[in-house]
């Protein structure tokens, strides 16, 4: 077996009512989302997006899986490449995008590490900062953008 095959991965989707999670290594990981993805296919298809409007704090352009900007290009279109507490913000509206919505600090510090941009030097003074602007709510464990911080960014609802 590849090394590929034997890392260890998780997903988690859900499709309108249709939840899938699973973990285990990346090639078994593949074959079963097929299948899921296979099987829901039908029921996409029939379904009325305009029927689920978007939880609160998540754009319409949101679409996991679609979203194919790097983080870099984002960082800059959003002129958050100077400042620590716009860039942690950025980078969060990236990994929302790209279908992270349990953002953390530890999530967007990886992801700044992972795409080789500018560390922050305090992240959780960042989300900190963030809140105090109305742009962030924590929540249990984990923190959201709010229509404002989306704003911010250059978003809107």
């Amino acid at each position: 077996m590849s090394d590929i095959e034997q890392e260890k991965g998780k997903v988690e989707i859900k499709i309108g009512n249709l939840s899938f999670s699973a973990e285990g290594n990346q090639k078994w990981l593949r074959e079963q989302l097929s299948k899921v993805l296979e099987a829901a296919t039908p029921a996409m298809s029939q379904s009325d997006s305009a029927s689920a409007p978007p939880m609160r704090g998540e754009p319409l352009s949101a679409s996991p899986g679609s979203f194919t900007t790097s983080l870099s290009s984002y960082i800059k279109s959003k002129n958050a490449d100077t400042s620590q507490v716009q860039r942690f913000l950025a980078t969060a509206g990236w990994l929302f995008h790209r279908g992270n919505r349990d953002l953390t600090t530890a999530t967007v510090s990886k992801a700044l590490t992972d795409n080789h941009q500018k560390r922050l030097a305090n992240p959780a003074d960042c989300l900190n900062k963030n809140c105090a602007k109305g742009y962030c709510e924590k929540q249990k464990g984990h923190f959201y953008i709010t229509p404002e911080g989306w704003k911010a960014l250059g978003e809107e609802q």
